[in-house]
């Protein structure tokens, strides 16, 4: 397993878009407090908000242990050689704390977003990956190689993640996935799986933050194809999803069953997961919860 991957083995981390909402000059302070709350990984995810590589090094230059990984970068964003030259920046600079997340993002994001024509998923990120090898790059950091891991749902993309990079990062599955991720992946590759989650609140709360979390993802048929597979049905998916499918997919409690929750796809095989915790809306930056939530993981 790749150098930078290893201590996350067994450990809980944060996956946020809060950082977004955020002016540059103020991320620093933000991502220090998170880092003192005791989780060793930061996920920054890449869509309508900052452009990934450079919003990881915010947090990167501001912290010291904190391990800051795309979650995910887009391959439509930019070309392979840019990748391989900005992620091999950051590895250098950070002394060895960046993951590039990789993932052929979605079609809305791609076609109506970026403007450009969405291929065919598995054969454009295995040509992307043949790019990224290739880079030729003659910057001082060019042997720095960060780990690679990849938005893998599916089994033909999880089998790529297991054949070409480090692993695979999963996001909005039950630990019935994890323990089939865990199976296509085969023992020796990284996993990291994102598992959301309202903390406390009551029924109401819940379901409003759930739903609200839920509906861009029921519109999207790379998550539809997912969910089919692990039992749900197509009535499941009306916008922002019915009840059972907030139930399985958005954790509800308070510290403890959130830190159970996650040692629960840990133990199902995840050797990682990093917890999206909702607050109020999206612009939310929920510190009392990761605080809470850090402190029952040091307490467990």
């Amino acid at each position: 397993m790749h150098a930078t991957l290893t201590p996350l083995r067994g450990t809980i981390g944060i996956w946020t878009a809060s950082f977004e909402f955020v002016a540059p000059s103020a991320v620093g302070a933000h991502a220090r407090r998170l880092e003192a709350a005791g989780f060793t990984a930061l996920w920054l995810p890449e869509s309508w908000g900052r452009e990934a590589l450079t919003g990881a090094l915010l947090v990167l230059e501001e912290t010291t242990e904190l391990v800051v990984a795309t979650g995910i970068a887009s391959i439509y964003a930019r070309d392979a050689m840019a990748t391989a030259s900005a992620s091999r920046t950051l590895d250098e600079r950070s002394g060895g704390r960046f993951v590039l997340g990789l993932g052929v993002s979605h079609r809305p994001l791609v076609e109506r977003g970026r403007k450009g024509t969405y291929e065919p998923p598995l054969a454009t990120m295995s040509s992307y990956l043949d790019q990224l090898d290739d880079a030729p790059l003659l910057s001082a950091e060019h042997e720095h190689r960060p780990p690679v891991v990849l938005a893998a749902l599916g089994p033909r993309m999880l089998g790529l993640a297991a054949t070409r990079t480090s692993g695979a990062h999963t996001y909005l599955v039950t630990t019935e996935h994890t323990e089939r991720a865990r199976a296509s992946l085969g023992e020796d590759r990284f996993l990291a799986v994102e598992l959301s989650c309202v903390l406390d609140e009551d029924r109401e709360e819940y379901l409003r933050r759930a739903h609200a979390h839920l509906n861009d993802y029921t519109g999207l048929e790379n998550y539809r194809a997912s969910w089919r597979r692990l039992g749900f049905e197509d009535a499941d998916f009306v916008r922002g999803g019915s009840e059972s499918l907030c139930d399985r997919l958005v954790v509800h409690g308070d510290a403890a069953a959130i830190v159970a929750a996650a040692r629960a796809h840990l133990d199902a095989g995840a050797d990682h997961v990093c917890l999206q915790l909702l607050g109020s809306s999206l612009v939310d930056m929920p510190f009392d919860a990761w605080e809470r939530v850090g402190a029952a993981i040091g307490g467990a």
